[in-house]
């Protein structure tokens, strides 16, 4: 199991690496509005490979052109390093 960050950590990768997340409830949160719907699936089916690539999966929220995003280790019980990789690479995939 990964070990979860201090929230100094936290604090420092999203202002260095992940401005557009912030923390809700122990998750990284993001919502990301894309062009068109199937523009905005297009981004969860990519969002869908990253995360089985990985075995780390966030949940995703389709709200017509709104995606958001929780990304959180639930078996550690909070933000890991984990996390902040899958973030990273949903903010690449949403260009």
């Amino acid at each position: 199991m990964a070990d979860l960050l201090t929230d100094d950590q936290i604090d420092l990768a999203l202002r260095d690496h992940l401005p557009n997340w912030k923390v809700v409830d122990n998750e990284l949160v993001r919502s990301v509005k894309a062009d068109n719907f199937l523009d905005g699936i297009r981004l969860v089916a990519t969002v869908a490979q990253l995360a089985e690539s990985m075995n780390h999966h966030p949940d995703m929220d389709i709200r017509y052109t709104t995606i958001t995003f929780r990304v959180s280790s639930h078996e550690a019980g909070g933000i890991t390093d984990d996390d902040l990789v899958l973030a990273r690479h949903i903010d690449t995939a949403a260009g």
